[in-house]
């Protein structure tokens, strides 16, 4: 599964070229082609995964706190019964599909130009971008709202079952003002990303998680809400995050180098953040999308609502799993971007293979983990024997596809870091939708072999996920990497790095802190920020930020 969430490549170029790194000159030509074609040596493997987890670890325990909400609502859902959570499940499927995807995919289309701004120091740049970026989700949320209402019309076109379509639609009724809350979530989170402020969201998380299972128990078991209960509890529960969030950016001050007044800025420039949103969007849904199909596909099964719920409880497992292979992705992600921005091919190789080798062993742990709990992990959730048969049977074939799921999300990571994730995306569509999909539909169904070939189809997927990226990556010409990482940072800064770079043997760590940011101030503040001709003639529709990234990030 390719994560796209992590930040884009071009951030990573202008924020992490550390003095050190810049100031070291670069290796001969001839010793650059014979270091690329070594393994690397046990004391540079622990130096990576060192680096490697500092980015990772930090980002895994906030995985693992927002998973837990999701967790915690399938477990209530499993306690009122197998309706409810046939019902949950499928209307969580619904929503994902419709509504959740397209926000968060949406949402990361600011990151690159946050990330990028950041690196510039030009501050003001955050703040427009945040403001435009809840504007933009505000007004998708209210087409998506529509559709919601219309659910249960929709499920029974589709052919699902009468019962728990109805149960579905009462679910996602209540769930409606979550996505309105995202709108405001999404944007504020990948705001404090990108400025490097981590651990705050990690505590205001863990607080918003310790407050949703006394939420879920007064609203479904004291007050006897049922799923409506489930709902709320969910919508509740992202209401505190952001209102913890919001908190801690106004009492620290983090806004106050980004804060910019409300005006028609926030309405000019959508072209270029659209143009940066859509194609991030559209990525995140081709991998959503393929597994909430899963449980429309369940539906049409012999016996829809213990399928429909095994399902979701399966869904729900791998969710918990990837939480450490996108982890890594991320951690790697930033690692290629270092290296190659600091025009060092080689590390960029060894953290490629350091990280897959990560991503094996991780693998391999999933494999273990489902193979010896397939017996008991659907107990977790519900008292069904039938629900608990099949959740048994599919857990050992989730943990093989976890065997090509994990180096897949990390080679993901490695394309982001080298500015390539359209490769990312093809490989996404072809493996599941040309390879994954016929192979679950011709087995769950003509075949008869039913809800196992289903996990079998997404095994299909994962193997020839895997397969192209080990031969994308394998055969990556580095130094090539390296050229198109300078042209991406000279390009983004306005020249403004080229100009630097070329003077970095003689300049001083003074001179070039002081130079970077003199450049900065003439491409960025003047084009984008003020009120005078200049800013007339390059408005914010030509953003020398937002023009790069949608340039040179396909390869």
């Amino acid at each position: 599964m390719c994560n796209p969430k992590p930040q884009c490549p071009t951030k990573t170029h202008l924020i992490t070229p550390y003095p050190k790194l810049m100031n070291s000159p670069p290796p001969d030509d001839d010793q650059v082609q014979d270091e690329l074609h070594r393994w690397p040596t046990p004391n540079e493997v622990i130096e990576e995964i060192k680096a490697i987890g500092k980015i990772s670890g930090p980002t895994a325990i906030t995985g693992l706190l927002l998973y837990s909400r999701a967790m915690i609502s399938m477990l209530f859902l499993g306690y009122l019964g197998e309706m409810e959570l046939a019902g949950g499940s499928l209307s969580i499927g619904f929503a994902n599909i419709t509504g959740y995807s397209v926000i968060a995919g949406l949402a990361m289309g600011m990151e690159p130009i946050c990330g990028q701004a950041y690196g510039a120091k030009q501050m003001k740049i955050l703040g427009l971008t945040l403001q435009r970026t809840v504007l933009l989700l505000l007004s998708t949320s209210i087409p998506i709202s529509l559709t919601w209402l219309n659910m249960n019309r929709i499920l029974l076109w589709c052919g699902q079952d009468q019962q728990i379509s109805s149960m579905a639609q009462t679910f996602i009724l209540f769930a409606i003002p979550d996505l309105f809350f995202l709108s405001l979530l999404h944007p504020l989170r990948i705001y404090l990303r990108t400025q490097g402020i981590t651990l705050p969201l990690t505590y205001c998380s863990a607080i918003s998680i310790l407050l949703h299972v006394p939420l879920n128990f007064l609203l479904v078991v004291h007050f006897n809400m049922g799923i409506t209960g489930v709902a709320l509890a969910m919508v509740w529960t992202n209401l505190n995050l952001f209102l913890f969030l919001s908190f801690f950016v106004y009492f620290s001050g983090v806004y106050k180098d980004s804060w910019v007044s409300p005006s028609m800025d926030c309405l000019r420039g959508w072209s270029s953040l659209l143009a940066l949103a859509i194609p991030t969007c559209v990525s995140v849904c081709l991998e959503w999308w393929w597994y909430e199909l899963m449980i429309l596909l369940c539906g049409l099964l012999v016996n829809p609502k213990a399928t429909i719920a095994s399902m979701g409880i399966l869904i729900q497992t791998t969710a918990l799993v990837y939480v450490f292979p996108s982890s890594l992705s991320l951690g790697v992600s930033t690692r290629v971007g270092n290296e190659l921005g600091a025009k060092r091919p080689i590390k960029a190789r060894i953290s490629m293979i350091v990280s897959l080798s990560c991503a094996i062993a991780l693998g391999i742990g999933a494999l273990i983990f489902t193979t010896l709990m397939r017996h008991q992990w659907g107990k977790f959730f519900t008292r069904d024997q039938e629900i608990i048969d099949l959740t048994s049977v599919a857990l050992p074939i989730i943990g093989l596809c976890e065997l090509g799921n994990c180096p897949q999300t990390t080679g993901c990571g490695v394309l982001r870091g080298s500015a390539r994730p359209t490769i990312g995306a093809n490989i996404n569509l072809g493996s599941f939708y040309l390879v994954g999909m016929p192979v679950a539909i011709l087995l769950g169904f003509v075949a008869k072999v039913g809800f196992a070939g289903l996990w079998l189809g997404l095994l299909a997927a994962q193997a020839s996920c895997a397969a192209l990226m080990f031969f994308v990556l394998f055969t990556t010409d580095w130094n090539a990497q390296v050229e198109r990482a300078k042209q991406l940072t000279k390009a983004s800064s306005n020249g403004a790095t080229s100009s630097s770079s070329a003077t970095l043997p003689t300049c001083t760590k003074a001179e070039l802190n002081k130079n970077d940011h003199h450049d900065a101030d003439a491409t960025l503040e003047e084009i984008v920020i003020s009120d005078d001709d200049v800013s007339k003639t390059h408005s914010l529709e030509t953003d020398p930020l937002i023009i790069p990234s949608t340039k040179h990030s396909v390869n």
